[in-house]
């Protein structure tokens, strides 16, 4: 049976925590009343306060990041290279600035829509693999979902509980990707996936 996250999830403090407590959660989308979700296999945590790999570091609010300083439980999606909208969940208290990027889910639901979306013909692994792959596959773009809640009932985006559990030993941490500017902050191994999950993405740099 699924539940919807509420917002006593998305406010925990921790914010690493949350990114390894997403991993077996279902993102779901309902754009033009087409439901399509995937099963989350990869996430990777960043915090303003210290984390130099973070937009908002070291909390600073700009137009870009102001999303991030609200409570969690709402959407920050950003643009990467002009093309690529890459899908965060807000996380923590009210001016904290801290969230959860998703790198990677197992489809799930309507797989022939995420193909439609993705021009695949066929289904592979980067389909949903890589954040970019997987905001295309599900429908998530900046200009309509950057900002929105994850909570509210009409919301076109939300995550479910549908009771698939993953234990520690199951969890790869490492470090993320595209981050090696971050100093000290690079080696931080806030990269978490599904181990032997064929749907997480290929790293590309250091700590792999």
């Amino acid at each position: 049976m699924s539940k919807k996250l509420n917002k006593d999830f998305y406010t925990q403090e921790d914010v690493v925590q949350i990114a390894k407590d997403l991993l077996g959660k279902v993102l779901v989308t309902q754009i033009n009343e087409i439901i399509t979700s995937g099963i989350i296999v990869e996430t990777e945590a960043y915090r303003g306060s210290d984390d130099k790999a973070c937009h908002a570091y070291p909390n600073k609010k700009t137009k870009r990041t102001e999303i991030m300083f609200e409570e969690g439980g709402k959407a920050y999606v950003y643009l990467c290279y002009g093309i690529h909208h890459l899908f965060n969940i807000v996380t923590g208290k009210k001016e904290q600035a801290e969230a959860v990027l998703i790198r990677a889910i197992e489809p799930l639901d309507n797989i022939e829509k995420m193909l439609e979306r993705r021009n695949f013909k066929e289904i592979k692994y980067n389909v949903t693999a890589g954040p970019g792959s997987l905001s295309q596959a599900l429908g998530i773009h900046k200009e309509l979902h950057n900002g929105i809640s994850l909570i509210k009932k009409d919301s076109p985006i939300w995550i479910e509980n549908r009771n698939i559990n993953y234990s520690e030993k199951d969890i790869i941490a490492s470090r993320r990707v595209g981050v090696d500017y971050a100093e000290e902050c690079a080696l931080w191994d806030w990269r978490f996936r599904i181990q032997k999950n064929k749907w997480t993405s290929k790293g590309k740099g250091k700590g792999e």
